[in-house]
């Protein structure tokens, strides 16, 4: 990234705060619904100190990662499968057609019913919603490798293990980072929604619970914990896929 293309990466959000505030100084938004963003910082501020910020991120982040790593990995392999083997993809394709449609929310009343209302039923939830994407993102990248890379590696009877690692994997992996940086936004989302019932604690029920009290400034303190929460998880992804895929020319 360029300095002007930080510049201009810097400056977007920056506009929109001003933006905001301006209309609600202007009342051409209503104060009641739509706070100022001042009003919103000073509540993020409180929330922040007051502990509860911490407390609240930890337990979402910590049924972030679990979930994900429950469903990223079976997907991650189940596209590498479905991406090289014919049989395989004939069998996993409708199943994923069939299944990935269903509004993964619609189903957490069954899944309180299948693991109870502890943290299993919050990591299924996200674990779900994230095996789809690492499928269906990862067999796409196995069927985008070059066969030439394939044919060679056959030809030389490399044994599986360093055929799935030395070929498979890294001509995938910008599938599957990308297939990682839509799972973020799935899982926050599963997450948040898991955490409205049966909980007590989780950035999830910090928003149900401002809700529940009319709290407009504390609810949109949470929203915004919740938006920067995806945005350190997005540019962490980011930083890794430096390192993960070199070849991989940036523009």
């Amino acid at each position: 990234m360029t300095r002007g293309e930080r510049a201009v990466a810097i400056a977007a959000p920056i506009s929109i705060v001003v933006a905001w505030q301006v209309a609600v100084s202007t009342r051409l938004l209503n104060p009641g619904l739509f706070p100022p963003p001042s009003a919103i910082a000073a509540s993020f501020w409180a929330y922040a100190t007051s502990g509860e910020l911490a407390t609240n991120t930890v337990w979402t982040l910590s049924r972030l990662v679990v979930g994900t790593l429950v469903g990223g990995i079976p997907g991650t392999l189940a596209g590498l499968a479905m991406g090289m083997n014919r049989w395989v993809r004939a069998y996993g394709t409708p199943v994923i057609a069939l299944l990935y449609p269903i509004p993964k929310i619609a189903i957490l009343p069954l899944l309180y019913f299948i693991f109870g209302t502890g943290e299993w039923a919050k990591y299924a939830a996200v674990a779900i919603g994230v095996f789809f994407l690492m499928a269906i993102n990862t067999e796409a990248g196995v069927r985008q490798i070059d066969p030439i890379y394939v044919d060679v590696a056959r030809a030389y009877r490399i044994r599986p293990t360093s055929f799935y690692f030395r070929v498979l994997l890294p001509g995938a992996l910008p599938n599957i980072y990308a297939g990682m940086k839509l799972s973020i936004g799935i899982a926050i989302v599963l997450a948040v929604a898991a955490e409205f019932q049966l909980t007590r604690v989780g950035l999830g029920f910090a928003i149900f619970n401002a809700q529940q009290l009319l709290d407009v400034d504390r609810l949109y303190a949470a929203l915004v914990a919740v938006s920067l929460l995806g945005f350190g998880l997005t540019y962490a992804l980011d930083l890794t896929e430096r390192f993960a895929i070199p070849w991989r020319r940036r523009r």
